[in-house]
């Protein structure tokens, strides 16, 4: 784990970045004080099942229906 100082890590983001999505964890320290961690974001293990809610959540008939006149104002940021 390599440490880097505030003003270098402000310096150089977009590099540090860069070497922690390539896996390295990089400590931010100011005035030698550790403030934060750069790590990689974690992966996904393996794939998202489908059809977690099947049969839990159901869509009305009208759900595409048009809005209510003052419902789409609101929408829409108007006043009604």
């Amino acid at each position: 784990m390599d440490t880097v100082n505030l003003y270098d890590a402000k310096t150089h983001l977009s590099k540090l970045v860069e070497r922690a999505a390539a896996g390295e964890e990089i400590t931010i320290a100011k005035a030698g004080r550790p403030l934060a961690r750069l790590m990689p974001l974690a992966r996904r293990t393996g794939p998202r099942p489908l059809g977690l809610l099947a049969g839990e959540v159901v869509v009305g008939p009208g759900f595409d229906d048009p809005l209510p006149a003052d419902m789409l104002a609101a929408f829409e940021g108007k006043r009604g």
